[in-house]
């Protein structure tokens, strides 16, 4: 009983640590991404800054400023796909990890449960019914409640997806319309 008691914490243990790891990871590729997107704004800014000052005249002033703004609207839609990328990324790996974690602990406490029953004493299966539908039930909610997080992460992405393409085609026009 004390070796399955230190299997779960260890599982337990080793189950946090790879959540934590796996976050970290994706903290650090959004640093990595925040640093390089920085680094291309301020130096797209001061390219452009510099081609402003570069304008003879008003038409070409406005021109500059049309040529610069699509490229800034398809960056800050590319970061943006970007860090849904990663969050995804992060996401999927924990909730994968989850789910085998889940798996293998439902499966040890069946087993612990099922030897707990066997020696349960006569008279009681009422109560080995009542604990095993309780297992079932308990697994059944998480199932509904991981499908159902499935869907509303799908569904998140997909208007994300939508609003980006929106806003890009949007642009566009305004662009078109102001050449």
């Amino acid at each position: 009983m004390i070796a399955q008691t230190q299997e779960f914490a260890q599982s337990g243990f080793n189950f946090a640590l790879f959540c934590a790891n796996t976050t970290f990871h994706g903290v650090e590729r959004l640093a990595l991404l925040n640093l390089a997107t920085a680094r291309s704004v301020f130096e797209t800014s001061t390219a452009s800054l510099n081609a402003l000052f570069g304008a003879k005249d008003v038409q070409s002033f406005v021109n500059v400023q049309q040529s610069i703004t699509a490229p800034s609207l398809e960056k800050g839609m590319e970061y943006s796909r970007n860090v849904i990328a990663i969050a995804t990324e992060t996401k999927d790996k924990i909730a994968k990890e989850a789910e085998v974690h889940l798996a293998d602990t439902h499966t040890k406490v069946s087993n612990l449960v099922e030897k707990a029953l066997a020696s349960a004493p006569a008279g009681s299966e009422v109560a080995v019914v009542a604990v095993k539908s309780a297992i079932k039930s308990a697994s059944d909610a998480y199932q509904g409640l991981n499908k159902a997080a499935k869907q509303a992460a799908e569904v998140a992405e997909a208007s994300v997806s939508a609003a980006t393409k929106a806003t890009l085609k949007a642009a566009n026009v305004v662009a078109a319309k102001a050449a």
